[in-house]
């Protein structure tokens, strides 16, 4: 991303040649910025010119187009063509946020307007949009309608079409590093008006009975147009759907929200004002679900015509409550990949994030250290009793012996830590491992685990995963901490390590209810989950398993499990349908992930059928769907003309241009 930043750097030096209307320069930086950005320049671009909010630039290889629209500013004549091109932040007139939030989920839609502002009427260029999907927690993007002129744009998922990937430009759209969205749109004449709309989802926060979602809301100074030219209007709306609790309160928010509606367990907030800059901070809102004990609900959706499976979908959501039930003493074994390929910041981050995870544990658990590359080494021969002396032996044997080097092999360390725990008796046998590669064996891997775990039952080791980077096999560990009853997390950025491995390793060890079961069986012809197993119940985290069945759920089900001193424990559940919120549009990206897992398992052609089908239905991409851009043209009544997709060689006015990066891939192997 520091060439983007440069580019922008570059784009702001050209954009000090605009005389806007009112015959002013363009908005000045705040006190000191520009001094601080002066002296970044030294030692490399301003990392604060990475977008922080959607935004759209100009695309500029000819400085000569470079003016004001309507106002020439008879600016010197410059020769000359920039490569790399320069990108110049475009401003915004109007911007309009609508987040939805359901059960653990948020679906975001944001539509703004930009102008290309520092084209000349008589020139044309390309315009770049770009979306950070989520702050702290990660999004998925869902789709996104772009109208410049008469032309208008439009994602849409389509089956795989081998034929794409290979006339592609790289720069027409998709993601330009994880987590970050990009369409580019060719030929915008100088003054156009640029109206675009994103959707993306992303996961709730949660913390102590409280649910919170962090949206990149904050624009930078530049992209502010002069107050008198233009009426800036910003405008929040925000639904916050328990499902289930009529217990719903406000905790905080970054904007000034106010409730204009609450109807049961639906909440609902608004913000419209005309403001005199746009927000220059993350949007954050939290809300808290009183539940002084366990509680939840299961809600139910009867299938469409068009679904992908003809049965019903229901979904089970759990909530840990606040009335502090006592977590489960744990004996932990971490598996820490060294290969390699994990040197330098990769294995630092790990490092250090391991040595928060050791910090955490209690006396009366117990650990130990398994790290694999060819070999494998252990902190020590058996199961270490968590004290200060042996947390203190166990960091330096870490910092001596974490050393980036050789290849990866997985079945050993994970064997060996199954041997060690295979002893364990009135702790929660728990294996964490990490890894940023792939393996040969990845198959054998999870059906030895899945064996191991049928035999040995409730006390069976939780075996939760942790990917680093894209080269290894997201799926291959999303599906062995599913077989494993644990937890899978990533981080597909170096900077994001240590702060995700912290955050997957307090969600997996604070386990309250274990061996969760539901009584819906005796009640119905058929019930399957997604996952292999119903995951144990954190302190950290809500608890949301998705499905499909037959039959006709009763009024209420109970939900059975296991607390740490091993009593047991019944939580009803009332059933009932999730109001205004479709489950495929909450749980779309889970089903989907899950099922891909599922396939690459089995390589049943028959699962991977219904991944596409989920997949183009919900128009969200997967590892056998293409994400692409289609065209409208419009006549000048606003009427559609032409619709042609934008996928082609194979006339003169198509070209071909699926999205690319959105597909993590099933490892380099």
């Amino acid at each position: 991303m520091e060439d983007f930043a440069r580019a922008v750097e570059d784009g702001l030096k050209l954009s000090k040649r605009l005389v806007l209307p009112g015959g002013v320069p363009p908005p000045r930086p705040p006190a000191g910025m520009e001094r601080t950005m002066s002296s970044a320049s030294a030692s490399g671009p301003d990392p604060r010119l990475l977008p922080t909010a959607p935004m759209a630039y100009a695309v500029v290889t000819d400085p000569a187009a470079i003016d004001t629209p309507d106002v020439p500013s008879y600016q010197p004549y410059v020769y000359g063509h920039l490569d790399p091109p320069a990108l110049i932040p475009l401003q915004m007139k109007e911007v309009d946020l609508a987040v939805d939030c359901a059960l653990d989920a948020a679906h975001v839609t944001l539509r703004a307007r930009w102008w290309l502002h520092c084209i000349t009427r008589s020139r044309d260029c390309d315009v770049r949009l770009v979306v950070p999907l989520g702050e702290q927690e990660q999004g998925s993007i869902l789709g996104a309608e772009v109208t410049v002129g008469r032309r208008s744009y439009n994602t849409q998922v389509i089956e795989v079409e081998e034929t794409l990937e290979n006339h592609a430009k790289i720069e027409s759209g998709g993601l330009l590093k994880p987590h970050l969205f990009f369409l580019t749109i060719s030929q915008v004449e100088g003054g156009a008006d640029i109206c675009a709309t994103f959707r993306w989802s992303q996961k709730l926060l949660y913390d102590s009975g409280c649910f919170s979602v962090d949206i990149p809301f904050h624009f930078p100074y530049f992209v502010n147009p002069l107050p008198k030219v233009f009426m800036k209007r910003e405008k929040v709306q925000l639904t916050a759907n328990t499902g289930f609790s009529k217990e719903v309160f406000l905790q905080g928010t970054s904007h000034p929200l106010k409730e204009k509606s609450r109807q049961g367990d639906k909440l609902f907030f608004l913000h419209e004002a005309i403001v005199e800059n746009w927000s220059s901070k993350v949007f954050n809102f939290s809300y808290s679900v009183y539940s002084g004990d366990l509680s939840g609900g299961v809600f139910v959706q009867p299938s469409i015509l068009c679904d992908y499976d003809d049965r019903d979908s229901f979904c089970i959501f759990l909530l840990p409550g606040s009335g502090n039930r006592k977590v489960f003493r744990k004996a932990v074994v971490f598996v820490v990949d060294t290969s390699g390929s994990m040197q330098g910041k990769p294995l630092e981050n790990v490092k250090h994030a391991v040595s928060t995870a050791l910090s955490e544990l209690v006396q009366g658990d117990y650990f130990n250290i398994i790290t694999f590359n060819d070999e494998l080494h252990s902190f020590s021969s058996c199961l270490e009793q968590v004290n200060d002396k042996a947390i203190a032996s166990a960091t330096d044997w870490m910092n001596a012996n974490l050393v980036a080097e050789g290849g990866t092999d997985i079945m050993h360390p994970l064997s060996e830590a199954m041997a060690l725990l295979s002893s364990v008796h009135d702790t929660l046998p728990q294996i964490y491992l990490i890894t940023d590669g792939s393996v040969d064996d990845e198959h054998n891997i999870c059906q030895t685990t899945k064996t191991e775990v049928t035999n040995r039952g409730s006390k069976s080791p939780r075996i939760s995963t942790f990917g680093l980077g894209s080269y290894c096999n997201h799926y291959f560990l999303r599906m062995l901490a599913s077989v494993g009853k644990g937890h899978y997390n990533a981080a597909l950025e170096t900077a994001s390590i240590e702060n995700q491995i912290v955050k997957w390793f307090r969600r997996a060890s604070s386990t309250i209810v274990e061996n969760i079961s539901i009584d819906a069986m005796t009640h119905l012809d058929e019930f399957e989950v997604d996952s292999e197993y119903i995951p144990d119940l954190s302190a950290n985290s809500p608890l949301c398993v998705s499905g499909k069945y037959r039959g006709k759920f009763p009024d209420t089900v109970k939900a059975k499990g296991y607390l740490a001193d091993m009593k047991e424990v019944l939580i009803e559940l009332k059933v009932q349908q999730l109001k205004e919120v479709t489950l495929d549009k909450v749980l779309v990206t889970q089903h989907i992930d899950l099922m891909t897992a599922k396939a690459w398992l089995s390589a049943a052609k028959q699962l991977e059928r219904k991944v596409i089908k989920l997949s183009i239905q919900n128009g969200v991409p997967s590892e056998y769907t293409d994400m692409v851009l289609l065209q409208t043209n419009l006549d000048n009544t606003g009427t559609q003309k032409v619709k042609q997709k934008l996928k082609g060689q194979k006339g003169r006015d198509e070209q071909q241009i699926p999205l690319h990066g959105l597909k993590l891939g099933f490892g380099n192997n």
